[in-house]
């Protein structure tokens, strides 16, 4: 009877420690680049959004805008995949009417203004991969220097004129991209 118990007791023991094994998960750390999304209306009680952007956020960290997105090449738009852009309603992009629906936003940073695009291209890591064919709209906005640095970049949206302003924004750097009804 005494060898049944310990040889139970054993099985049970070795069944426990081998099911604490199976259901332990490792997870990757936290990343250096962490997505964000920018949405508007910018409430989150308002659940009919005009626009939205999901990206990741780097930061600086003693490094200088231009080594992380060089002047005259496409940039992403953050870190790590390009920027998605949705759009949930019709919109004027420089000249052009964009319909509804989800895209790349790239841009092509320069000294007094940047290049902002809209690509038809979707799930693209970086901007390696980009191809001037599928652009759907182009447009060049202006560039301006600022006093107050931020350290990771990041987007907001605001109410503009005639729709939506997209203000982009890093290190001392900040551009404003107009999405117009």
């Amino acid at each position: 009877m005494k060898t049944t118990s310990i040889t139970t007791t054993l099985i049970l023991s070795f069944l426990m420690l081998f099911s604490l094994q199976i259901n332990a998960q490792e997870f990757s750390p936290i990343d250096k680049s962490p997505m964000d999304a920018a949405a508007f209306p910018n409430d989150y009680k308002e659940a009919n959004k005009l626009i939205k952007i999901v990206y990741s956020r780097p930061q600086l960290k003693g490094r200088s805008l231009e080594k992380l997105a060089p002047k005259g090449k496409v940039w992403r738009t953050g870190a790590n995949e390009a920027a998605e852009l949705t759009l949930y309603t019709p919109m004027m992009f420089g000249k052009t009417k964009v319909p509804a629906g989800t895209y790349t936003f790239y841009v092509i940073p320069g000294d007094k203004e940047w290049t902002a695009i809209i690509s038809s291209d979707l799930n693209v890591w970086g901007s390696y991969f980009y191809k001037e064919e599928n652009d759907v709209a182009r447009m060049a906005v202006p560039v301006e220097q600022v006093d107050e640095a931020l350290e990771a970049f990041s987007i907001v949206f605001n109410e503009g004129k005639s729709g939506v302003n997209m203000h982009l924004g890093w290190g001392n750097t900040r551009v404003m991209v107009p999405f117009n009804m």
